[in-house]
């Protein structure tokens, strides 16, 4: 008969943001330790709140299958000697697996004899196997965690309860001092101890003691809550999904309600209220019709709506303190002047090995020049972003930002616009720390694009100059996610980005006056470009692009960020091309011929036709003039699709002449008509590394 498995881990609460990833680790230890030990399943589901970590598994064998498996043992010669008699090997062996030697069989294996035995092996009982369960719930990793009483065993919370079941029956383990049983503990303040009697009771019964176990139920109960408050009095409610969830892993029975707060304080910048109301106190913010903030938000209780009224004055109380200072904090910077922040910011450390901000901000100033003339920004674009520079940090010394860390950039915008500044240098200032996620959100605008690019080129140029590359998991200043957001702007703006070149340019730039810019860049630092390649993989890897491609591209010749996604998404898309296969092998011969003679040829030198020998010879010449001459100013996809078409002249060269040849001139002068080619070829990508078989 199938039976079902409820295990039930009761801790002290956890931390919101531990609670859903810890549950679906545990049920991938679960899934992976009933595959492991051969016990079939038909589902599997996960329950967590802030004080337990559950899991339920249906059909589950009374036992597992019985199984047989082949075993080898020594060679025949090992195990017999010449009149057949059984060695010490050949009975050690057997008795090893429980056998006698009248189990022993021979099978030839690479032209030898050896002994094998089929043995025959009786499965155990399920609810034996399951008290191997311990070491799945001990086997749990967490980001933070604690131990307590005497024990020097770790966890995230201390262990109060383990409920184990195989339908009615108890499995039996103990973790430290925790044995297993039927008893597990309601809502902290509204329920009671409940014993589970059996594994299908358990959602049943831990709702009679006000706890909603399944995570999926009590986020539908919150949404439906808030929605419903929301309608009654007419209001837009965005429920931040983020939000939501912190929120339900707060809560073991949620019970949404309504506060408010005075319109006075709407005089303080949304943004600053929103954050207030949602990274302080897990408040949703409503908004009228036409998307403005209300002076009311929307909560959500662990537990009943009794004395409810009560609940709701507490969660006016503290956020109104809060909303008194962030109203003093506003009102005390709109007295601070930018040129003031600005001067401060001498004497505020970026860090210790680099310098202060304010020499980051005279280091990104001339950064952003470089790269905004690459781009291609206007003259007024230009002068926005000198603008930018110049204060970009600025509100980093405000009162609100020093309360509300979380703002830098968006009061900086806010304070910016209310003391004249122009609305782009104002944006600029907002959008230079997007994204603030690998996924997150891109700038919008040109110069707070370039801005943005210039902060982080210069966090990862001074970080790799003083020693601090990131290794391993270790990357304390999140240069990897910097270095992934330069990218991925690059490639959403579309614009050149010949990172090399630029690099040769903003070293000699900042090392022209180290006293100003406070630091010596460490001159074309290739560990550099190096850790650029891997994110630009790490992007194209998520972009659906063969590792394959991403490999031959990010191994090109190629110094152009944007002409690497470029390459990337030609080669994609003409994998299945009917001639890509024959195209990439000939272009692949002559790069590798050509990297054969590559130490035969002097870097000036030119093909000389008069040394031609052939008509195949002759053609493949004139094509090749042809192309090079506007290789440079053409478009990736225009000479991926000119290389493709010298196929037939390559195989027909191939067909006709012999590359190495006895004539040293001869030899030579067919190596550099080759490596013509192949420099055009490994500019687009380094097509020998493609898969084509």
């Amino acid at each position: 008969m199938a039976k079902d498995l409820l295990l039930e881990i009761g801790l002290e609460e956890m931390p919101a943001h531990i609670v859903s990833p810890s549950r679906l680790q545990l049920e991938a230890k679960i899934i992976k330790f009933l595959d492991e030990n051969k016990l079939t399943y038909e589902t599997v589901q996960s329950f967590s709140t802030p004080r337990r970590l559950a899991v339920r598994v249906t059909q589950l064998p009374e036992q597992q299958e019985d199984t047989q498996e082949e075993v080898k043992g020594p060679a025949k010669k090992i195990a017999q000697d010449g009149e057949g008699n059984w060695s010490k090997a050949a009975e050690g062996f057997v008795r090893g697996q429980g056998l006698t030697t009248e189990a022993i069989m021979f099978k030839e294996l690479n032209g030898v004899e050896y002994v094998y035995v089929t043995k025959h092996n009786r499965g155990q009982k399920t609810i034996d196997v399951l008290a191997g369960l311990k070491e799945v719930i001990t086997s749990l990793t967490f980001p933070v965690t604690m131990h307590w009483g005497e024990h020097d065993f770790e966890y995230i919370r201390p262990i109060h309860w383990i409920v184990a079941l195989l339908n009615d029956e108890v499995i039996p383990f103990s973790v430290l001092d925790v044995t297993t049983g039927k008893r597990s503990r309601g809502h902290r303040f509204l329920g009671d101890d409940v014993t589970v009697e059996h594994s299908k009771e358990y959602e049943e019964k831990m709702k009679a003691q006000f706890v909603i176990v399944d995570p999926n139920e009590r986020k539908k109960m919150i949404t439906a809550q808030a929605n419903e408050l929301a309608d009654k009095h007419n209001w837009k409610l965005d429920l931040d999904e983020k939000l939501l969830e912190e929120v339900n892993n707060l809560v073991e029975y949620p019970t949404a309600f309504v506060g408010a707060f005075d319109e006075k304080y709407l005089s303080v910048p949304d943004e600053v209220l929103v954050t207030s109301m949602k990274e302080h106190q897990r408040y949703f913010d409503v908004r009228n019709d036409q998307g403005l903030l209300l002076p009311h938000f929307i909560s959500v209780r662990n537990g009943n709506n009794v004395h409810i009224e009560n609940v709701i004055k507490g969660n006016e109380k503290v956020l109104i303190a809060r909303l008194e200072d962030a109203e003093f904090f506003y009102n005390e910077d709109k007295k601070l002047s930018i040129e003031e922040c600005v001067t401060k910011l001498k004497n505020v450390t970026f860090h210790e090995k680099i310098g202060t901000i304010y020499e980051k901000m005279q280091r990104v100033g001339i950064i952003g020049q470089i790269i905004g003339k690459e781009v291609g920004l206007s003259e007024d674009e230009l002068l926005d972003l000198k603008r930018a520079s110049e204060i970009y940090k600025f509100d980093l010394v405000t009162n609100m930002v020093g309360e509300f860390p979380e703002l830098q950039g968006i009061m900086g915008e806010k304070y910016a616009l209310l003391q004249g500044e122009k609305p782009a240098v104002a944006q600029a200032i907002r959008e230079h720390y997007l994204p603030t996620s690998s996924e997150g959100e891109l700038p919008i605008s040109s110069v707070g694009s370039v801005l943005a690019i210039a902060d982080k080129l210069d966090s990862v140029f001074s970080f790799f100059t003083v020693g601090m590359i990131p290794s391993g998991s270790n990357d304390p200043y999140a240069l990897r996610r910097q270095t992934y957001g330069v990218i991925r702007i690059v490639e959403n703006k579309g614009w050149q980005f010949p990172l090399v070149k630029l690099q040769m340019e903003i070293d000699t730039a900042v090392n022209s006056d180290s006293e100003k810019y406070g630091i010596q860049l460490a001159n074309g630092q290739e560990e550099v470009i190096e850790f650029v390649k891997a994110r630009l993989r790490q992007l194209l890897s998520t972009k659906d692009v063969r590792h394959d491609v991403i490999d031959a591209v990010i191994s090109s010749e190629q110094k152009d960020l944007a002409k690497l996604f470029s390459s990337a998404n030609i080669l994609k898309n003409h994998l299945l091309d009917k001639d890509f296969r024959p195209s990439v092998e000939a272009l692949t011969r002559v790069i590798n011929l050509a990297k054969k003679g590559h130490e035969l040829l002097s870097p000036d030198s030119k093909v000389d036709a008069t040394l031609f020998e052939n008509e195949a010879e002759k053609a493949l010449h004139q094509a090749v003039n042809q192309i090079e001459e506007t290789f440079n100013e053409n478009t990736m996809a225009e000479n991926y699709q000119a290389l493709v078409a010298l196929r037939p002249l390559i195989e027909q060269y191939f067909e006709e002449t012999m590359v190495m040849v006895e004539d040293e001139q001869v030899k030579a002068n067919r190596l550099k008509e080759l490596n013509r080619i192949a420099k055009m070829s490994l500019s687009l990508a380094s097509l020998d590394l493609l898969i084509v078989k």
